[in-house]
């Protein structure tokens, strides 16, 4: 379960590939950005920690990797654990390119790609939608038709499809590129619970901040509701203002890291049993989770967007009487 949790999780390096030279283990590595603030600017590339094995001394300080996170030391690179194991050694504000962030500005990038191709397209003269353009057309027309329009009023969607289109692609080319198990992807990005509570609090933002006058009186003085259920009411709904973003940050969040904790279980099967006999069947049976994630990436975007415009739709809506 170590090798599991540490495969999933974030990292100062983007591992490339692994090989073994005269009977020992090596590792490629793509060694990432690291800033640190502690009484300063310290930035060096992570190959500086060697893994995890040297120390990083800056001004008058040491720094030591260790399982994953940075912390201050001595000179020894000693770690303080306490009553609990727990470390006690301080850590320096961290601001490094990760393995997460360097994924989601690949992801970026393939996006940005994505759509200056498609519009590159639309500036010619009309013809029949082909290559990049005929891909993005449908998902556009149906992120568009069937996730905006079905949920919130049709003269006022257009103002949030920017959000909902760009919800929608960067969830799932993030979700595509964690399943890719080679360089450049295998990064978790959308199973970090910092990346989906970001997600859930834009949608908190932009739901919250576009509500009309009827969407909040009915969260706190709903009409036609005697007064003191009215006080019940007002303080579940209130609440409900923080669950829902809460389920969107957790739903994401639970749906991609347990299918990437399945994947990898059903390979450790064959060492965790020492025999090659169960390879076929672990195979077999990992690559049909393999299929089984490619629609959970794209089921995943498609239902953070939709219950997006859900509430979106429910705090914008024009009251009818």
């Amino acid at each position: 379960m170590e090798m599991i949790m540490h495969h999933i999780a974030d990292s100062h390096e983007w591992h490339v590939i692994s090989y073994n030279s005269d009977g020992e283990e090596k590792h490629i590595t793509l060694p990432l950005p690291i800033i640190l603030i502690d009484e300063g600017l310290h930035i060096f590339m992570s190959s500086a920690f060697h893994h995890g094995e040297e120390l990083v001394e800056k001004g008058n300080k040491y720094y030591k990797l260790y399982h994953g996170k940075i912390y201050e030391t001595d000179a020894e690179g000693t770690i303080n654990y306490g009553e609990h194991h727990e470390v006690l050694n301080d850590k320096p504000i961290d601001l490094s390119i990760t393995r997460n962030v360097a994924s989601m500005w690949l992801s970026i990038i393939i996006i940005i790609w994505m759509f200056t191709a498609a519009a590159r397209k639309y500036k010619g003269a009309p013809s029949a939608p082909k290559g990049i353009q005929s891909f993005l057309e449908p998902l556009i027309l149906f992120v568009r038709d069937d996730i905006a329009y079905a949920q919130i009023d049709k003269h006022k969607a257009d103002r949030f499809m920017p959000f909902l289109l760009t919800l929608f692609f960067f969830i799932w080319v993030n979700n595509l590129i964690g399943l890719v198990p080679f360089f450049p992807g295998g990064s978790n990005l959308t199973g970090n619970i910092s990346l989906t509570m970001v997600l859930a609090i834009i949608t908190f933002l932009v739901t919250n901040f576009s509500g009309t006058k009827s969407y909040w009186g009915h969260i706190f003085w709903m009409p036609g509701v005697p007064v003191p259920i009215r006080l019940l009411l007002s303080v579940i709904e209130f609440i409900g203002l923080f669950t829902k973003p809460f389920a969107l940050m957790i739903r994401l969040l639970a749906n991609i890291t347990a299918g990437h904790i399945i994947i990898l279980s059903l390979f450790s099967l064959i060492f965790v049993m020492k025999s090659v006999a169960i390879a076929p069947v672990s195979l077999l049976m990992a690559l049909m989770m393999f299929m089984l994630e490619l629609l959970v990436a794209v089921l995943q975007a498609y239902i953070f967007t939709l219950l997006s415009a859900l509430f979106i739709g429910m705090a914008v809506h024009d009251e009818e009487h």
